[in-house]
């Protein structure tokens, strides 16, 4: 029995959240008794044999073809499908990125089979898969049950730590060569348009943001200020895009980014639901408010229940002050 993984790249470049999701199909072919096969589509992901074979799967596959140089869906789903059908996969997994959930899907139309994305757990019956997932953004986890010949499911991302497997390095098999032709032509990347460059709000490691208690989009000055000295970037609230303080893209939460950055600081953000499904998956927690009864105050990790326009500019201070 073997399970065929995804790992997603883009131009080479690893996506960290597919290695959560490789660490959690390892975990679940451990309990089951399959090896996990990795897919590493285009010429470009070659480089990543390396590290994507340290992390417990049995064997790396290298999928060649001159259309998978970029991203595709419709190349992608026929590559990987064939790749699986080469294998007799009895599963397809990735991780639920907008990318991943998207390769599957197109898998399973191509498969004519059911696929469930977003999950948190996967347990097996006599003839089924039980399936914790989530659901509305993660307000809300709903238990599924999936019936197959062929299993073709995402893990939501973020909600398993990649793992390593020291000792454990998977075989790297001969390149595999799909058949693509122009009906996996009809999507793809032709050019790109750079709109921003570093650390993005998705990629950032310190995410410093603003609720409704920043008061105007002139006070956000200050979030900026502590942003550019932690090395973050300044995330918001719906309500702050609502009022046109700062553009949808800085906006976290179930209609905006998921983040998961080593540090989230919650500058005036009362935590309702929608936002706290956006930043959950955030190691730390820091909340600056004067509502010491707040959902983010109450969650977080630390808080501090004062005045943002306060706090902020004298943790400024206190930073450049170290710096010298």
């Amino acid at each position: 029995m073997s399970y065929l993984y995804l790992v997603e790249h883009d131009r080479g470049e690893l996506n960290e959240a597919s290695l959560g999701g490789l660490t959690a199909t390892v975990d679940l072919a451990e309990r089951l008794g399959a090896a996990v096969h990795v897919a590493l589509l285009g010429d470009a992901a070659d480089d990543l044999v390396a590290e994507v074979s340290e992390h417990g799967p049995a064997v790396v596959h290298r999928v060649h073809h001159e259309l998978l140089a970029d991203y595709g869906p419709d190349a992608w789903a026929a590559a990987l499908h064939q790749l699986g059908e080469e294998l007799g996969a009895s599963a397809y997994l990735a991780t639920g990125t907008d990318r991943g959930n998207e390769v599957l899907a197109h898998v399973a139309a191509k498969a004519d089979l059911a696929m469930v994305a977003n999950c948190i757990e996967i347990t097996e019956t006599a003839d089924a898969w039980e399936m914790k997932r989530l659901r509305w953004g993660g307000s809300l986890h709903e238990i599924a049950r999936l019936e197959a010949p062929v299993k073709i499911a995402t893990f939501a991302a973020h909600t398993t730590e990649p793992t390593p497997r020291p000792g454990i390095v998977g075989q790297i098999a001969q390149p595999f060569v799909p058949e693509l032709g122009d009906a996996e032509a009809v999507t793809l990347v032709r050019d790109r348009v750079v709109t921003a460059e570093g650390v993005t709000l998705a990629t950032a490691p310190v995410v410093v943001s603003g609720g409704r208690g920043v008061g105007s989009a002139e006070a956000f000055a200050a979030l900026e200020e502590l942003a550019e000295l932690l090395n973050g970037v300044v995330g918001c609230s719906r309500v702050v895009t609502n009022n046109g303080w700062r553009p949808h893209s800085d906006q976290v939460g179930q209609t905006g980014t998921v983040v998961a950055p080593d540090l989230y600081i919650a500058c005036g953000i009362s935590g309702a639901v929608q936002h706290w499904v956006g930043m959950m998956n955030a190691k730390h927690v820091l909340a600056i408010n004067t509502d010491a009864e707040a959902p983010m105050v109450t969650k977080a990790n630390w808080a501090v229940v004062a005045d943002l326009h306060a706090v902020l500019p004298a943790v400024s201070e206190e930073i450049k002050r170290r710096h010298g």
